[in-house]
Order: structure tokens, then C-alpha cells, then sequence
């Protein structure tokens, strides 16, 4: 990152909610000890997912992919009262790790988890939600996109992460790495899909906006 986007960046957090306290925590000891901490999404990201989250006031969220329960944590802060989000996470060697923070953010009883392949596991959910954050096997997003849609509410929102991938989607006509190619067909297809209104925000390694209509 060049130090304008880094000054850039440190003056939107200047400028932005300090990050929770317990978030906080979570980041620290997620970069201490856990592999792939870059995988987290932090505090602008996070800040975001929550105001959408609040601005949407979700009764049902679905998550793809867990990892530590940052975003997690984010998303349901804006649910409705008595709402709840599903979360499903490939490595159940973090489960205790993301019931620690759940517990500490007071969110235990708001967040179902569930590990395993997510493709096994969303046909299995009988359930309508109002948003789907989808930030898993990014080999697999056009999968998960066909998956979760009949399950997203009219009106609802999808939010799809890494949809940039470092620049990567825009190096090649035909990605031949099987993570570049995933991001790059799930582009293209909702690109072209009428059911939906869509925007990327350019926050971190993007971010998709999608509505379905």
C-alpha cells in the first residue's frame, strides 16, 4: 500500500468510531495466534458491515465463512431484537475461540454456528434472510451466490468480500489460479444478472453491494 492510501486510511479511522474494545481484543489475539490473520476484517471493514447491518435492521443473517467472528460480531449488532445470525465455518478448530468472543460481546444467544462446507450446509437451512455476507472459499462464490439466493428476502441484500482480489481480476481475460477465476466468473455472472441491483465499493480488497429486487 503506498503512503497516500496508508494516510488515507489512518485518517478515515481518525475520523471513524474507535473500534469496540472487545473487536479490539479479538484482532490482537486473532494476529497472535491464529494462521492467516489478514483473513480478518478489521476495523474499517467491520465499522461498515455493522452501519449496513444497522441501516438494514436484518431479522435473519447468513454469514459464509466465520473465521475468528469479527465480522461476525459486526453484522449482528444491527439485528432486530429477537434476530439471528447463522455463521458457517469450514475449521471447527476455531470454535472456541469465536464462542470466547461471542460470549464477551454479549452475542452468544444472537449467533448460531454451524462448520462444514457451506455448500452441504446452506440447502439444509429453512430459513429467509434479509442479508448474506459471503466471505468464504473464494473458488466457490458462484456456488454459494446460486445457493443462498432463493433464500434471500426480496428486497434483501447480499454483501460479497474480496471481489477485487488484489487487483487480480483485472490482470488476465482468463485467470488460470483457481481463487482469481472464482472471484472473476462470480464478477461476471452478477454483472449480468437482472434480479439484482449491484455496486463495489472499493474498501479494502472490495466490496459487493447487491440488491436483490
Amino acid at each position: 500500500m503506498s503512503d497516500f492510501y496508508f494516510n488515507i486510511e489512518e485518517y478515515i479511522l481518525q475520523h471513524s468510531d474507535d473500534e469496540d474494545p472487545i473487536l479490539s481484543e479479538l484482532n490482537r489475539e486473532t494476529n497472535l495466534k491464529i494462521l492467516r490473520p489478514r483473513m480478518l476484517s478489521g476495523h474499517l471493514q467491520g465499522k461498515v458491515l455493522e452501519m449496513i447491518s444497522k441501516m438494514i435492521q436484518p431479522e435473519k443473517i447468513l454469514e459464509l465463512g466465520t473465521y475468528t467472528g469479527y465480522s461476525a460480531i459486526c453484522l449482528a449488532k444491527g439485528l432486530k431484537e429477537n434476530g439471528m445470525l447463522h455463521t458457517i465455518e469450514l475449521n471447527d478448530e476455531l470454535e472456541n475461540f469465536i464462542l470466547k468472543y461471542l460470549r464477551k460481546a454479549n452475542l452468544e444467544s444472537k449467533v448460531k454456528l454451524h462448520f462444514g462446507d457451506a455448500r452441504t450446509i446452506i440447502p439444509q437451512l429453512n430459513e429467509q434472510f434479509d442479508l448474506v455476507f459471503i466471505d468464504a472459499d473464494k473458488r466457490q462464490y458462484l456456488d454459494y451466490y446460486h445457493l443462498i439466493f432463493n433464500l434471500v428476502k426480496p428486497g434483501g441484500f447480499i454483501l460479497a468480500d474480496n471481489v477485487l482480489w488484489s487487483g487480480k481480476v483485472i490482470e488476465l481475460e482468463s485467470p488460470d489460479d483457481e481463487y482469481t477465476k472464482g472471484i472473476f466468473e462470480f464478477n461476471e455472472f452478477i454483472k449480468k444478472d437482472d434480479r439484482i441491483e449491484k455496486v463495489i465499493l472499493p474498501l479494502r480488497d472490495g466490496l459487493t453491494l447487491i440488491r436483490k429486487k
